[in-house]
């Protein structure tokens, strides 16, 4: 229960500072050094476990560090890359694959001529690593399927962020507090791991925004 007897009580698995992972001895804090039962702490108000704390969570957007200057304010996203089904010369669907899934392509630069929102299928480095953001004014007129990100964030050499990097975030059982907080972010290459990232099934809500079902009018 959240009462005054709580005041105090840690309710997130976290470092507390260098070495203090659960507290001292005969005093815990939060009581775990490493991650912890899902339902060792308090759940939000929406009934979610550790959205803060325990393990650090992967996110699907690909990290560039002005994402938040550059996206719009509106369910923002970077790593966009626009796909088509795959069908045959009448038009139906090709064979499924092995995994018994639909097999897709990126859009070709012809199919996308006419549309607003995006011109070609890839936009995971759009304003940020494309063509034209690059210093260099010759590659403007590079074929598009040779504008790379190499060519503004070198990875390995000059940078550790590359098309492939994700960003992670939540904070986890051998993090500060700092990185609790939902605006701390962090990037890693998508195909690699840790022992304190995990990840969380989400999708967005469906219909009515009010859990009651009353409309405001």
């Amino acid at each position: 229960a959240d009462n005054r007897r709580n005041m105090g009580d840690f309710r997130a698995n976290f470092r507390r500072g260098r070495g203090d992972f659960m507290g001292v001895a005969g005093s815990l804090n939060d009581g775990a050094d490493i991650p912890a039962e899902v339902k060792s702490y308090w759940p939000n108000d929406y009934g979610l476990y550790n959205m803060a704390g325990n393990v650090a969570e992967w996110v699907l957007d690909v990290y560039r560090p002005m994402s938040f200057a550059d996206v719009q304010d509106y369910r923002p996203f970077r790593g966009n890359v626009f796909q088509t089904r795959i069908t045959d010369d009448e038009g139906n669907l090709v064979e499924k694959d092995s995994l018994g899934r639909i097999q897709y392509r990126e859009v070709t630069l012809e199919e996308a001529a006419g549309r607003y929102n995006y011109r070609e299928a890839n936009n995971i480095n759009y304003r940020d690593g494309d063509y034209q953001t690059i210093i260099e004014a010759t590659d403007w007129t590079q074929a598009p399927e040779e504008r790379t990100t190499d060519m503004m964030y070198e990875y390995g050499v000059t940078s550790l962020i590359s098309d492939k990097s994700r960003v992670y975030k939540g904070g986890s059982w051998k993090d500060p507090a700092y990185y609790l907080s939902p605006g701390a972010r962090r990037f890693l290459e998508e195909d690699m791991s840790t022992n304190y990232i995990g990840f969380r099934c989400a999708m967005t809500r469906v219909g009515n925004t009010q859990a009651s079902g009353r409309r405001s009018r």
